[in-house]
């Protein structure tokens, strides 16, 4: 057994009866809007809890070069939203569906770009074999929790999309800056779940 294994297990049960213990917030989907979901991949790294970011390429439609979590829209030909997530994870970084253990689901959220996102938090094995999608993705980050824990990270501004202008969070990590819907998900994560079950 690694010494990463009873680590993994105790995260994934405080962080699983975090999120089992509360309503998740589901939004009305208007006509200008679109459903999407992504996954939130955590797993344990050098005794530690992790976290998996994307940073999108300049191929693809949408938040072009931005920070994310591997996700993406709805298709009608998922069960659920769910479904979509891990697609969408399989889709950009080879994460197989299978190897994706669920802990829980986040709030429904809007972008700036009116999509109604649905996170969904998984544990995954690590190290992983995991092969980007060089037409969506340009690099996959992996960062501690931890990192989010400090005083400083975490700061507000506003950002302008398409004449909406919003005040958004923004977390910064070395050179990585994450702002606007991964932002507010990583933030909703944090005040949900104890700092010492993610150290």
């Amino acid at each position: 057994m690694s010494r990463n294994e009873p680590r993994r297990d105790n995260l994934a049960l405080k962080i699983k009866e975090m999120l089992a213990h509360r309503e998740v917030k589901q939004l009305t989907v208007g006509p200008d809007h679109t459903r999407a979901a992504v996954l939130v991949p955590l797993f344990t790294k050098d005794g530690s809890c992790h976290i998996l970011f994307t940073k999108r390429s300049d191929k693809v439609r949408y938040h072009k070069g931005e920070i994310s979590f591997p996700g993406g829209n709805h298709d009608a030909t998922d069960e659920d939203l769910l479904a979509t997530a891990l697609r969408e994870a399989h889709e950009e970084i080879g994460l197989r569906p299978q190897d994706v253990s669920l802990l829980g689901a986040l709030d429904e959220m809007t972008t700036m770009t009116d999509f109604v996102v649905s996170p969904f938090v998984g544990l995954i094995p690590y190290p992983y074999t995991f092969v980007p999608s060089v037409d969506e993705i340009e690099e996959i980050i992996i960062l501690p929790l931890a990192a989010f824990l400090t005083t400083g990270v975490l700061s507000e501004d506003y950002r302008t999309y398409n004449e909406r202008t919003e005040k958004v969070s923004i977390y910064k990590s070395g050179k990585h800056v994450i702002w606007g819907a991964t932002a507010k998900i990583l933030r909703q994560f944090l005040e949900l779940v104890p700092a010492e079950a993610l150290k």
